[in-house]
């Protein structure tokens, strides 16, 4: 599996680029900002990119998926519960001096267990609110890989002082959705390094 990882915008958002080494079909996750760097990452993997995926809502994360969803011909899909969130982006950015495009429409909504597969890959969405309503992560069982947009980082979790957040559905979400996965499950988290699943079940401070 193609798994690539662009630190993108002004906020350094993890961007995740995934791809099926046989058919080179694939998806975007997190198209957060920086479009052209994106396009150029998923032509040198020679990606069909199908599907932008948002780990939830805020501005940081979404900034990109107008020219990259048009660029690609692709679908976009986010949790229903932000789509307050998408519709705001552009006017929210505004407010921390950074222009940002609005996001399109979705075209799917992501769903607690479904399952979003591209050539012979597939990853699961587990719905992990607290950060946002509609905040998700995305688990790709065959590699223990799990991409956790601003649900979980290295050594600490998400805000929930932003609307809509909440600190017990987010504590509630990690142990009963992420801490249940395997201890060597490699986290990539929406903003800064990487870690483990277990590292954080013994280390992270607010746990």
């Amino acid at each position: 599996m193609i798994f690539d990882t662009l630190v993108v915008g002004p906020l350094e958002v993890n961007c995740f680029i995934l791809g099926c080494e046989d058919t080179r079909k694939g998806v975007v996750v997190d198209a957060g900002g920086d479009p052209d760097q994106i396009i150029a990452a998923v032509k040198h993997h020679g990606l069909t990119i199908e599907q932008i995926i948002n780990t939830h809502g805020h501005f940081d994360h979404i900034g990109a998926n107008l020219l990259v969803s048009k660029h690609f011909d692709a679908n976009l899909l986010i949790h229903a519960a932000d789509m307050d969130l998408l519709e705001q982006g552009a006017t929210v950015a505004r407010a921390y001096g950074i222009k940002s495009d609005n996001s399109p429409k979705p075209d799917k909504f992501l769903t607690d267990g479904m399952e979003i597969t591209f050539g012979s890959c597939r990853l699961k969405v587990f719905h992990t609110p607290g950060h946002t309503p509609g905040g998700c992560c995305l688990y790709i069982e065959k590699e223990k890989k799990l991409i956790t947009g601003d649900t979980l980082f290295a050594d600490s979790i998400g805000r929930t002082d932003f609307p809509g957040g909440s600190l017990e559905q987010l504590l509630d979400s990690v142990r009963s959705k992420l801490f249940t996965l395997p201890d060597d499950v490699a986290v990539y988290p929406g903003h800064g390094p990487a870690t483990t699943i277990g590292h954080e079940k013994r280390h992270n401070p607010h746990f």
